[in-house]
């Protein structure tokens, strides 16, 4: 997991300063015009690799493809308003439970089963993520239901990256270009009135600048790295994989702000970023035992398999 793991981590870091000095440096308070644009971008980056061969077109559904927008568009939008309507404290709370709810989802829809090992590894992650992240935890009823429709949506949306892959036998980034353009129009549309009501501005009155443009232009760049990064990593392992790693990011975040921006670190903080990293860690040894233990299983099958058919011919 560490060659996929590295690449979100770097892109994850990368756009998280230029997403620090957009919003701090320059004032641009508008998040869902932002993730559109990082999804137009993202699309027109689509459509030149397609235009020079560098990957090829494949079909979906139309169907599949507003399905997947709809719950990006939940996950993007409920998470906003979970983030305005509660405190910080919940909106980690209900970040960490995605975890949880993806693992009961894939065993819902799916029969998958996880071994004692990986639930004993992913509880330790969620443990020491909370001991280093969650501080106050004030809840509203209409926070409250926000924060179920983003845990949910963005579950649902990260299962379904995975499946469509195996579904329509299709590569990440084929499939990131296909979901971009959509999700990209129908996070546009909206944008104007979904940021007014969170920030109370309206980008008609921004005041853009060359610096700002650049530094939009570079997040955006940027989101394509994050976005064919996911992608990739849960197509290649899993949602529940993606998930683990997204915790790794918020100890680098964590490590980020104390380097960079002076932030507190105290004994809290180091003492969860400690259990969450050795939850990271048996997390990954209990994945590798799993693929260890289907291997010799197969090897088993393809045996049992080559003698039968020597007694056959004999």
């Amino acid at each position: 997991m560490a060659s996929s793991g590295n690449t979100v981590m770097e892109s994850y870091l990368s756009q998280l300063r230029s997403l620090s000095q957009i919003s701090t440096g320059y004032g641009f308070s508008f998040a869902t015009t932002l993730t559109g644009f990082h999804f137009a971008v993202t699309a027109l980056v689509g459509k030149i690799s397609n235009a020079t061969g560098i990957s090829t077109p494949k079909d979906i559904p139309f169907w599949e493809l507003l399905w997947f927008s709809v719950l990006g568009n939940l996950s993007i939008t409920g998470m906003n308003l979970s983030l305005m309507l509660n405190s910080v404290g919940f909106y980690q709370i209900s970040k960490l439970s995605m975890i949880l709810v993806v693992c009961a989802i894939e065993w819902f829809l799916h029969g998958k089963k996880y071994s004692n090992q990986v639930k004993i590894s992913v509880v330790v992650v969620i443990i020491g993520a909370g001991v280093c992240t969650v501080t106050d935890v004030k809840v509203s009823g209409r926070g409250f239901i926000c924060a179920c429709v983003a845990v949910l949506s963005t579950s649902l949306q990260q299962i379904y990256i995975g499946s469509l892959q195996n579904k329509c036998s299709i590569g990440s980034f084929e499939l990131l270009n296909k979901t971009s353009p959509i999700q990209a129009w129908s996070l546009l549309v909206p944008a104007p009135l979904i940021d007014f009501y969170l920030s109370g501005n309206v980008i008609l009155n921004y005041q853009f600048t060359a610096a700002s443009i650049l530094f939009i232009l570079l997040s955006c760049a940027l989101a394509v790295f994050w976005n064919v990064s996911q992608y990739q990593c849960i197509g290649r392992f899993s949602a529940v994989s993606f998930q683990v790693l997204g915790h790794m990011k918020t100890v680098c975040v964590l490590i980020l702000g104390w380097v960079l921006f002076d932030s507190e670190m105290n004994l809290k903080n180091i003492m969860g970023m400690i259990i969450a990293v050795v939850g990271m860690v048996i997390y990954s040894w209990a994945m590798e035992d799993e693929k260890q233990q289907i291997n010799i299983a197969s090897s088993q099958n393809v045996e049992d398999i080559s003698v039968l058919k020597e007694g056959l011919e004999l």
